[in-house]
């Protein structure tokens, strides 16, 4: 089962890591988390000015991205409906 962390405990794992001079190793164990995530995570803050990007599901980096996946939900929902309603009418025609 994999977990999922939100930002503020990435960002919290991170800025512990970064203040507590201990291993890497011994900060992902004291927080249960595998060594490699944290890793990934201190990486991501590196390269962003210590800010780790948090992108889980459902998230967006702007509010335009996230219109754009709501429009794209609805246009396949809509394409769906309409697929259903000409099988329903080609069955109805026969």
């Amino acid at each position: 089962m994999t977990r999922q962390f939100d930002a503020q405990f990435k960002q919290d794992a991170v800025n512990h890591y970064n203040s507590s001079g201990k291993s890497l190793k011994k900060v992902a164990a004291d927080l249960k988390v595998g060594e490699s995530t944290l890793g990934k995570w201190v990486a991501a803050a590196r390269d962003n000015n210590g800010v780790v990007d948090h992108r889980g599901s459902g998230n967006y980096s702007s509010e335009a991205e996230k219109e754009i996946a709501r429009l794209k939900k609805e246009l396949r929902d809509s394409q769906d409906a309409l697929e259903v309603l000409k099988k329903a009418m080609s069955i109805l025609s026969n």
